[in-house]
C-alpha cells in the first residue's frame, strides 16, 4: 500500500497558502502524523485549476498509479480539483478501487463516514444545485429574448445585422441579394444557377453551400414569422 500526495501550483501568483511549499509541508506533516511515508509527491506546474484531475499531466498519472488500499494526499479541494462535481466524479472511482482520499481543508479522510465525508457530500450537494440553477437561468434567458425578439447569438443570417438593442436589422446592400435567392429557390432554381445570378447581378461572390444556407435560414424565419402570427 503506498502513499501519494497531490500539489497544484498554476502560473498566477500563489497565495501563501497555496504555494507548492506550503502544501508539501502539509502533506508530508499528514503522513508523519499517521506513521505513513509519503512515496511519491505528484506536482502540477502551470496548470489551471478549471481542468480536470484525469487531463492534467501529473493528474493522469497519479490516477494510473493507483492501487487498492493506497491512500492519496491534498491540502485544498481546489487545488486538486476543478470543482466539486468533478471531485464527487473522482472520488466514486477512487471507492470502487478501494483507495482513501484525504483532502487536509475538509478534515481528513473524504472516502470513510466521518465528518470529512458529509462536508464533501454538502458541497457536492451544492454544486449540483448550482448547476440546476444556472440551466434555470440559460433557459429563462433564451425564453426572454425569444418573446422580446432579441437576436439569440452566432453569426447574424445573410441580409441583417444584429444593432445596439440586440435585435435583427435588414442590411440594406443585401437585402436586394437576399430577395433574389429567396425568389429564385421559390422558383426551382438549383443552388449553382442562384449562385451564378448572385454574381452576375450583385457581384456577390457566395458557395452554393452558402446559398443553400442562407435558403435555410430564411425558411426557418418565414415560418417563425408564421407561428408568431397565428
Amino acid at each position: 500500500m503506498a502513499t501519494y500526495g497531490y500539489a497544484r501550483v498554476s502560473t498566477r501568483p500563489q497565495t501563501e497558502g497555496d504555494s507548492l511549499e506550503v502544501q508539501a509541508r502539509m502533506i508530508r506533516g499528514r503522513c508523519a502524523q499517521d506513521g505513513q511515508e509519503l512515496d511519491h509527491l505528484y506536482v502540477e506546474r502551470g496548470v489551471s485549476g478549471a481542468r480536470p484531475l484525469d487531463d492534467r499531466p501529473e493528474g493522469r498519472g497519479l490516477i494510473a498509479a493507483l492501487k487498492p488500499g493506497d491512500t492519496v494526499i491534498a491540502s485544498k479541494l481546489d487545488r486538486m480539483f476543478r470543482s466539486a462535481s468533478d471531485a464527487l466524479d473522482i472520488l466514486e472511482r477512487l471507492k470502487s478501487q478501494r483507495v482513501h482520499l484525504v483532502l487536509l481543508d475538509l478534515g481528513g479522510d473524504v472516502t470513510g463516514a466521518g465528518v470529512a465525508s458529509l462536508i464533501f457530500s454538502i458541497l457536492a450537494a451544492v454544486a449540483q444545485f448550482e448547476r440546476e440553477r444556472i440551466a434555470d437561468r440559460v433557459r429563462e434567458m433564451k425564453e426572454h429574448q425569444k418573446q422580446s425578439g432579441r437576436y439569440r447569438g452566432g453569426k447574424p443570417p445573410f441580409g441583417f445585422v444584429v444593432n445596439e438593442h440586440g435585435m435583427l436589422e435588414p442590411l440594406a446592400e443585401q437585402q436586394g441579394a437576399l430577395a433574389l435567392i429567396v425568389k429564385r429557390a421559390a422558383k426551382g432554381d438549383s443552388l449553382r444557377r442562384i449562385q451564378a445570378a448572385l454574381l452576375d447581378t450583385f457581384d456577390i461572390r457566395l458557395s452554393h453551400v452558402a446559398v443553400g444556407r442562407i435558403v435555410a435560414e430564411a425558411k426557418i424565419r418565414r415560418l417563425g414569422s408564421a407561428g408568431a402570427a397565428a
